[in-house]
């Protein structure tokens, strides 16, 4: 079988969330790579501006991209959740169309 015919079999998914500031970011990031759910996670600075309970909200935050195999999109969610500072967290499970065949065996070949 060649590597384009194993890629097509795996799906891949980006997780992402947003946290409180660079040490969330760090902690969480860490703690995903560690526990094998994530094989990346990219930490980008942004601001938020967003509706909470009636008000309009603007925040510093960090945005984390996580690659991760599709059948791990679950537990990480729990994961996540279970680690989150933030009442209502976003968590979004985004599918992969495609990508470089050799990234895409990379990531499961750390996650599990």
């Amino acid at each position: 079988m060649g590597r384009n015919a194993r890629v097509r079999n795996k799906s891949v998914v980006v997780v992402t969330t947003t946290v409180s500031g660079s040490k969330e970011a760090k902690r969480m990031a860490a703690r995903i790579v560690e526990s094998r759910l994530g094989a990346c996670v990219q930490a980008m600075p942004i601001r938020s501006v967003y509706r909470w309970k009636g008000r309009v909200e603007s925040a510093g935050e960090v945005l984390l991209a996580i690659k991760t195999r599709s059948g791990l999109a679950r537990r990480l969610t729990a994961f996540i959740r279970a680690l989150h500072s933030y009442e209502v967290p976003e968590i979004l499970v985004m599918p992969v169309k495609g990508g470089l065949p050799e990234y895409l065996e990379w990531i499961y070949g750390e996650t599990d």
